[in-house]
């Protein structure tokens, strides 16, 4: 812990311009080896990190890491679950089948952050229903290049236009035995992947501000809670992310840095304009799926309290 305490105190606040999703992914994996634990990783790339996106970007390749750490280290990586009819498991249609060599993936993904830079792939599928006529998923591991792999940019959002999104068509992907991976697709890995992207998407946010904190010169009792909640935060993320009271713990950490967001709006005076610009543009990022979550600590809360949550929570 101490290790990534000293980076955040000492490092140089100054980032590196960071001009493209490359040269971000460059700096990111330069601190793969010096923090192999993915929360102190997403706290380091969102503290070298000169904007909100790019901070983005290494929280959410941190939580990969977490969640499936057997991946190369030195390749990023893109989860590929939304499809034309949504993300609940029901929508999911994209096909693995059996065939005489393996398997093979047909279908489509319509939302794949990072999806136009990713060299591997994580590929969400369904191997047909259940008895109760629910889908069987399973997570897919496959190369990005692999023939049958159409990958089609998307446009920009209006908020964090650095990250690149795409669209993904998968017409028939060889895949080996190995390449699927061990477990239910939706309880080991689509399920829990909301909480662990959660946390250490924060994580990467407080380690940006904490840079920004420092090199702008806001007060030291700013710095030291922004340090002080990224401790939290950096305890949640190594929590079990499918246990109720990770929930319950996770509703009250996200509404404690939404509450330190609030306390430090008159301080971006002090940042310089592009910064401040940009965060003013990108700070929507932070609200994405906030029904979602909403559910989730409400499903938590009637589990703990010995209840039966509703399906869609």
């Amino acid at each position: 812990m101490n290790s990534i305490l000293n980076f955040l105190l000492t490092e140089s606040s100054e980032p590196v311009v960071l001009d493209s999703v490359e040269t971000w992914w460059r700096r990111h994996v330069e601190l793969v080896s010096r923090f192999p634990e993915p929360a102190d990783l997403a706290l380091a790339g969102g503290f070298r990190a000169d904007r909100l996106g790019y901070a983005f970007a290494s929280g959410y390749h941190a939580a990969h890491r977490f969640l499936f750490p057997s991946l190369p280290a030195d390749k990023p990586v893109a989860l590929c679950a939304t499809e034309p009819m949504g993300g609940h498991p029901n929508a999911i249609q994209t096909r693995l089948e059996s065939t005489a060599s393996g398997f093979s993936l047909t279908g489509e993904k319509a939302f794949v952050t990072l999806g136009t830079r990713a060299e591997v792939l994580l590929v969400v599928a369904t191997e047909g229903q259940d008895a109760q006529g629910r889908n069987r998923l399973r997570m897919v591991t496959v190369d990005a290049k692999r023939a049958g792999i159409v990958v089609s940019e998307l446009p920009e959002l209006p908020f964090v236009p650095e990250v690149p999104h795409a669209e993904l068509r998968l017409e028939g992907v060889a895949v080996a035995d190995g390449e699927v991976l061990p477990g239910d697709g939706y309880t080991r890995y689509l399920k829990p992947f909301r909480t662990v992207e959660d946390c250490h998407v924060q994580l990467a946010l407080l380690g940006w501000l904490i840079q920004l904190a420092r090199r702008c010169g806001w007060p030291e009792v700013v710095r030291e809670e922004l340090l002080s909640l990224s401790l939290m935060m950096r305890g949640l993320a190594q929590a079990d992310p499918t246990a109720a009271s990770t929930h319950v713990a996770l509703g009250g950490g996200l509404a404690l840095v939404n509450r330190a967001l609030t306390s430090i709006e008159p301080l971006w005076a002090q940042v310089d304009a592009p910064t401040r610009e940009r965060w003013e543009r990108d700070r929507r990022l932070l609200g994405v799926a906030g029904k979602v979550r909403a559910k989730r600590l409400e499903a938590a809360r009637v589990k703990l309290a010995g209840g039966a949550p509703t399906p869609d929570a």
